[in-house]
């Protein structure tokens, strides 16, 4: 299986705002908060949408270093492991980058880039990116920090995840 080159995924480098810091942060172990997303595409997810996903929103920016080094960690787990149950959102945590450079990132990625999510509790740690929250199959938060995974961090902590049974589904 082909990977994709760390430096490869995104050129150039702007200098713009990043999204605010987290409020009431979401936090690990416990319920994850409600959020709206809003794809680059236009598509519109919430948390309900996505119950019995492993969920991952990553905030990354297109100047940042680490960022750039893991957007392909992630891609490259969801090529190798295809027809899972994860789910991954590249949140962009600038005001607005060039659209040129989202397109261009957006045709190699098998994830979507989210140009606007909206909820209490997520958003930058500590003002630093990249940073992730996980969610798991039954909606709590399994990890939320700044820093960036790297293939074997990202492996060890999502594929127990999508090894834990699915919740039942309840009638409403």
């Amino acid at each position: 299986m082909s990977t994709i080159p760390r430096r490869a995924m995104l050129a150039g480098a702007t200098g713009v705002l990043l999204a605010p810091q987290a409020r009431a942060a979401a936090v690990v172990g416990a319920a994850a908060p409600r959020f709206t997303l809003y794809t680059f595409k236009h598509q519109r997810l919430t948390l309900a949408d996505l119950r019995g996903k492993v969920v991952v929103l990553n905030y990354w920016a297109t100047w940042c270093g680490p960022c750039l080094l893991e957007l392909p960690v992630l891609e490259n787990y969801m090529r190798h492991n295809p027809g899972t149950d994860l789910k991954i959102f590249a949140v962009d945590a600038e005001d607005s980058p060039p659209d040129i450079e989202l397109k261009r990132l957006a045709v190699q990625l098998s994830f979507p880039l989210v140009s606007m999510l909206q909820g209490s509790g997520y958003g930058l740690i500590g003002g630093g990116v990249p940073t992730s929250y996980v969610i798991d199959r039954g909606g709590v938060i399994r990890h939320a920090a700044s820093g960036a995974f790297t293939d074997e961090s990202f492996d060890a902590l999502v594929t127990p995840l999508l090894a834990e049974a699915p919740p039942a589904l309840t009638a409403s």
